[in-house]
């Protein structure tokens, strides 16, 4: 320890959770301070800890929970999960929580997401940028501080069936019409989890890739790309199923398909679910991020709700979440929020919604989902730029002489008219602008999303 004179962490410790390559950047010895940190930062007597199923994460969770442990807290290790269970542990249990996991980064990457007891969310400004500052000193040559406490135990706990049986309390699924359902688990943690969760559920489980491993033999675990959801979209057609699931790598994101194979945005997948929620709980709060499409507050305000307009980022959407009360949220990531799932993002809940919505009617996914797909969308189109700055400035000069324009920087650049609107955003990670562009018909869609790129790419 203390070997490492001036380290900088900022490529590491990012927005809202800590990621790097291991063992360029992300070690046991650093593991291990981030757990001292981390105890040092939340004043925790206990804490929970879990890992995806990459080769580094084992041995990463289990240096973070030594030193954890050397700081005076209990430490329960839950073992190989996806991170929504970890949430879950962390509510269920009270305790702060850390998962060690790239989400779907590719295999030589991996990280650490962090939460409060009962799964508030750790950011830059709510302790990740104090717990980085902690593991800086220490590692360049300062000393961690003496345990206040005797050092704590380390146990172990298993919390799948736990997990799974509060999933099913939420979403009843037991009366739905037999289904034959395509899931690619893209071999991430939701080859652990779908068992689990749907096997007492009346559908056929068509598996894709469930073999737990963190090297992505056959495609990376980004259901986000459509180059990973190819196998999925394939099978779905020749197996005739009704819908196709696909997971991220730590399963906290859900990607559907329809019977015809085609993708379902998560904009209109939020939208299902929030009309599902509203019904249940009317008037309540709905967030979308200012990503997804105008259908979702349209849909919001139809059904009674409040939709509320957030900035892009778990931890923000969480913190929402418990200033509103919001009933749930949804980003265009793939990304929901549940106020009954402890405020926390989970894949597998929003999976078990659109089953029980298309098992309790006769309709195919395809047509029930028309209602929630009214506007036609870019998707995310990224751009490598030298200068993200002077690019965001060019579109913003460019935009604001049009008449009708409005426009607002609550997250990237966003600018609305009546017919159109898009959002540009600097990545947290890479040299690159994020775009993301909706309008009223294709041809308008067309002409604003090329206006827009032959600015930031002249």
């Amino acid at each position: 320890m203390n070997d490492r004179p001036g380290l900088d962490l900022s490529a590491v410790v990012k927005a809202y959770d800590v990621r790097g390559l291991v063992p360029d950047q992300l070690d046991e010895e650093l593991a291990g301070l981030f757990g001292v940190a981390f105890v040092e930062t939340t004043g925790a007597g206990a804490i929970v800890t879990g890992h995806d199923m990459r080769p580094s994460s084992p041995a990463l969770a289990r240096a973070f929970a030594r030193g954890a442990a050397g700081q005076g807290a209990d430490v329960t290790e839950i073992g190989l999960c996806s991170t929504d269970e970890l949430y879950f542990a962390s509510g269920a249990l009270h305790l702060p929580g850390a998962m060690f996991t790239a989400s779907h980064n590719p295999a030589r990457y991996n990280g650490i997401k962090l939460c409060r007891a009962g799964a508030a969310p750790i950011g830059q400004d709510t302790g990740l940028q104090a717990v980085r500052t902690l593991v800086e000193r220490w590692a360049s040559g300062g000393r961690p501080p003496a345990a206040r406490r005797p050092t704590g135990s380390v146990t172990q706990r298993d919390m799948l069936a736990d997990y799974a049986a509060h999933l099913l309390n939420l979403v009843d699924v037991r009366a739905v019409r037999p289904l034959r359902i395509v899931v690619d688990a893209g071999n991430g943690m939701s080859g652990l989890t779908v068992p689990a969760v749907f096997h007492d559920v009346p559908v056929e489980i068509v598996p894709l890739y469930f073999e737990l491993d963190g090297t992505f033999p056959h495609h990376e675990a980004n259901p986000l790309d459509p180059a990973n959801i190819v196998d999925l979209r394939r099978v779905v057609r020749e197996t005739r199923a009704d819908l196709g699931l696909a997971f991220d790598g730590d399963a906290d994101r859900c990607f559907v398909v329809d019977e015809r194979g085609e993708a379902v945005t998560p904009s209109a997948i939020t939208a299902l679910i929030a009309a599902r929620l509203l019904a249940d709980h009317p008037g309540s709060t709905v967030l979308h991020n200012l990503i997804t499409s105008r259908t979702v507050p349209e849909v919001v305000r139809e059904l009674g709700g409040v939709p509320v307009r957030t900035r892009v980022g778990h931890s923000f959407i969480k913190a929402e979440m418990t200033r509103t009360g919001a009933v749930f949220g949804g980003e265009h990531s793939a990304h929901y929020y549940f106020r009954d799932f402890y405020n926390a993002d989970t894949g597998m809940l929003a999976a078990l919604h659109v089953v029980a919505a298309l098992g309790s009617q006769p309709e195919p996914l395809s047509h029930l989902i028309e209602r929630y797909q009214r506007h036609p969308a870019s998707g995310e189109i990224n751009t490598t730029v030298p200068d993200a700055g002077s690019a965001l400035a060019a579109v913003r000069a460019h935009f604001t002489a049009h008449p009708e324009v409005t426009v607002d920087e609550l997250d990237g650049l966003t600018v609305s008219t009546p017919a159109w609107w898009f959002n540009l955003r600097p990545s947290n990670t890479e040299p690159l602008l994020r775009l993301n562009v909706e309008a009223a018909d294709t041809p308008t869609l067309t002409r604003t999303r090329d206006e827009v790129l032959a600015l930031i790419r002249r």
